[in-house]
């Protein structure tokens, strides 16, 4: 996955070192850094430089033979929500992207991780990358949940409770019942957000909600194609015996949660920060 923000020097590399792009078709690019937001001004940036940004973008792609969703396409969003739309992303994928939040593609059980610029030019020149090998984690989340209660508040009690740094170097998968009832859209989330605990990675083994999902999109495989992909998607499944080097779990009842303003990382739950509402004024 590229984006305007990152990609640039990767591209100007590329053309000073005469370099080519392995598989063109293996990327996919969006516009959603620095592009406006506002309705009124939907088809401009706001400043110069994020213009310069996004034009380049597109003559790199167009260079170099890489699909674009750019802000007139209508397939254009947010990147790593826009990919899973269109099926992009499979289950067993390794996906790298110059944007850590490319985790959120663990909800579909495919690997996504961020990677640097340099990296970027790498992995377009070879299809490879030099990676550390993430120490593996399994967080079972099986606590209830009431009413108003979201991924986002879950994944922030996990937060809560393992600290901002407490995945650091990890890969985490996610399971557990509370996991297993959550919409595609509410994985997307706790995958998103595990950067936010330091995980470098994240990912949720893939069952009939995801392939339910991914059926009839663009970039989906048809027919027999698709009747064989689900099968082998259907096994990708963490072995009975494997072995984790850390295994926190949420059992406890799970409540609404907001984040702190007094530092990184800090959770409380909604109802402790109404009643401290004077105090975090005073701050």
């Amino acid at each position: 996955m590229l984006n305007e923000y990152t990609s640039p020097q990767a591209f100007s590399s590329l053309r000073e070192n005469g370099r080519s792009i392995h598989r063109p078709g293996a990327h996919l690019a969006v516009v959603d850094h620095v592009n406006s937001t506002s309705p009124e001004n939907f088809d401009a940036a706001e400043e110069a430089d994020s213009a310069l940004q996004m034009s380049y973008l597109a003559k790199n792609c167009e260079e170099f033979g890489i699909e674009l969703f750019d802000i007139f396409d209508p397939r254009q969003g947010i990147e790593h929500i826009v990919a899973p739309e269109q099926g992009f992303i499979h289950p067993g994928m390794a996906i790298a992207a110059g944007d850590s939040h490319a985790t959120t593609y663990g909800a579909l059980g495919a690997l996504g991780f961020g990677i640097g610029t340099s990296d970027i030019e790498h992995l377009l020149v070879t299809q490879t990358l030099v990676y550390k090998r993430l120490k593996p984690m399994r967080v079972t989340i099986s606590g209830s949940t009431g009413i108003g209660i979201t991924s986002k508040d879950v994944i922030m009690h996990l937060i809560r409770k393992i600290g901002a740094d407490g995945a650091t170097g990890y890969a985490i998968e996610f399971a557990g019942g509370t996991v297993e009832t959550m919409s595609i859209e509410g994985r997307m989330t706790i995958c998103n957000m595990a950067i936010e605990a330091g995980a470098r990675a994240a990912v949720i083994a893939p069952d009939d909600k995801v392939f339910d999902y991914l059926r009839g999109k663009p970039f989906a495989p048809e027919g027999a194609a698709w009747e064989q992909a689900r099968r082998n998607w259907s096994e990708l499944l963490t072995d009975p015996d494997a072995i984790f080097e850390a295994m926190p779990d949420a059992e406890e009842k799970l409540v609404a949660m907001v984040e702190a303003v007094r530092e990184l990382g800090e959770f409380t739950t909604l109802d402790s920060a109404c009643n401290d509402l004077p105090a975090l004024e005073d701050k």
